[in-house]
């Protein structure tokens, strides 16, 4: 029966579209706006980087919706429908049963009632974030934007607003670039778990309401057997996320665009890339002014998007990093980076030509904890001293130079313990200025090998000053080393920073 009705249901869409004009009958093209971007990878790697990506280096992320509610973390709308997760019991004590009491049921919880975008994008912008992304959908197929196709969105629903709408007025109201990120492609297959059954127990073998068809818009219809992958397989379900997330692109024209996955779903993915690059186009010239984001490397067609990682060297292709500063959704009891934390990141994904996409965690209700606000705070006392040598800088013939703890770390996705030091120099530049930090306090002088008088690629030093201090620094540029006597006087912060003047 499960078939039947995916089967049903899935020509009924395809046949939705076609009437709509999303899918041309003649052609089984999907429809793209008109410009010079075609869905093949020959004409995407025509993209050219916006200059504004390239400049912002930072970005803040609102990870933020109903599966906040619960305060349990990350994936609860999948993990509630697992009988060995922790959430699964905590949802049966505190909601009841998930055949009864399901994800649907959680939505409306979600009010945001202290949510003052406004505060907030004042706040981001203060800690020195230069472009902000809200959540569009994530995996639980809820949509925070006002949607003509999916009843299952904030407006209809929880705090009756278009989330999205707000956070792109509050952005550009800051003058922040604003993005939208989209977990829709993943859902697909992730949300199968709202169909199963407990495995034992009294409710042993009854289905939890993921399975009521009633509920189909929400949960999706079954997948076919071996259809299991981060991203589904089923050409009905690809072309439905094309179409929901052009309406996405056309009614809100994001500066930036997320999926949280490889590029989705070869040609259909490629159509909407194609689509949101030649919207994205300003004037006369074919330059898109837009940035595509994804989890794959780029070859110069998108941004390529490292989550919770970094890159161990410079990359010739500007890139992201996106992580948060907690748990992606809210957990009660859960440890925050700290604002050195951040720092380090940063400087060191500048250094290698990338941004880092940090995402603050919100409360359900919208607002931020004390130590979140503190943590913020932090980083904007940072960047208000030391954003010379980050906003508009440009990669330096190397990144820089790894302590003996960084060199025996291994950078790759999902794993952030980089354990960074004063030993760890990272290099950017700007206006013929070359910037050096320091990424941890220096219990002694600060030695920096690549700018040696015998360097190879350092030319002879001019004048060093320290960002955000009046300390007159003392240095001197020895055979094998740029040597910088430790100040009498340290900044508060642990990351410092340097500018340093080549003789002409």
């Amino acid at each position: 029966m499960k078939t039947s009705r995916l089967l049903q249901s899935g020509f009924t869409i395809l046949l939705t579209l076609l009437l709509a004009g999303s899918v041309s009958g003649q052609t089984g093209k999907l429809p793209i706006a008109d410009g010079p971007y075609k869905p093949t990878d020959e004409s995407l790697s025509q993209f050219s980087y916006p200059e504004w990506f390239r400049d912002a280096k930072f970005g803040i992320w609102a990870h933020w919706g109903p599966q906040a509610v619960p305060r349990q973390g990350d994936w609860y709308a999948r993990r509630m429908y697992i009988e060995k997760d922790p959430a699964y019991q905590y949802h049966v004590e505190h909601y009841g049963h998930p055949s009864v009491f399901g994800y649907k049921d959680i939505i409306p919880l979600w009010k945001a009632e202290k949510w003052d975008p406004e505060k907030l994008m004042e706040l981001y912008k203060k800690a020195g974030a230069r472009y902000f992304v809200s959540m569009g959908t994530h995996h639980d197929d809820f949509f925070l934007w006002n949607s003509s196709l999916h009843k299952w969105n904030s407006v209809n629903m929880g705090p009756k607003k278009d989330v999205v709408g707000i956070w792109q007025q509050a952005a550009r109201k800051n003058g922040l670039k604003f993005g939208v990120s989209e977990h829709l492609g993943a859902s697909y297959t992730w949300f199968q778990a709202a169909h199963q059954s407990d495995t034992k127990g009294p409710k042993q073998g009854v289905p939890y309401d993921g399975a009521n068809p009633q509920y189909s818009d929400l949960y999706h219809d079954a997948v076919q057997p071996g259809d299991n992958k981060w991203l589904t397989n089923n050409l009905i379900f690809q072309i439905e996320w094309f179409q929901r997330i052009r309406e996405l692109i056309d009614n809100y024209h994001p500066d930036l665009l997320y999926s949280d996955s490889q590029m989705p779903f070869g040609d259909v993915g490629r159509s909407l890339i194609a689509h949101y690059y030649n919207q994205g186009i300003e004037g006369s010239s074919n330059a898109t002014n837009v940035v595509y984001t994804c989890k794959q490397f780029s070859a110069g067609k998108w941004v390529e998007d490292v989550e919770r990682g970094i890159k161990d060297t410079s990359s010739i292709y500007p890139w992201q990093t996106d992580t948060s500063i907690g748990d992606w959704y809210y957990r009660s009891g859960q440890k925050y980076k700290t604002a050195t934390e951040v720092v380090q990141m940063l400087v060191d994904i500048v250094s290698k030509n990338g941004n880092l996409l940090l995402n603050v965690v919100q409360t359900p209700e919208g607002d931020l904890e004390p130590d979140m606000l503190q943590i913020l705070d932090g980083i904007g006392v940072w960047t208000a001293a030391n954003g010379e040598g980050i906003y508009g800088s440009r990669p330096w013939k190397i990144f820089g130079e790894n302590s003996t703890e960084a060199q025996s770390f291994k950078p790759e996705q999902f794993d952030e313990n980089y354990k960074f030091n004063s030993k760890d120099i990272r290099f950017t530049t700007r206006d013929g200025f070359l910037y050096a930090y320091c990424l941890g306090i220096p219990s002694k002088d600060i030695r920096i090998r690549s700018l040696g008088k015998n360097s190879s690629i350092s030319s002879p030093v001019a004048s060093v000053k320290m960002l955000g201090s009046d300390v007159k620094v003392k240095w001197t540029q020895e055979a094998d080393a740029l040597v910088i006597k430790k100040p009498s006087k340290m900044p508060a912060w642990e990351v410092s920073g340097f500018k340093i003047e080549f003789s002409k």
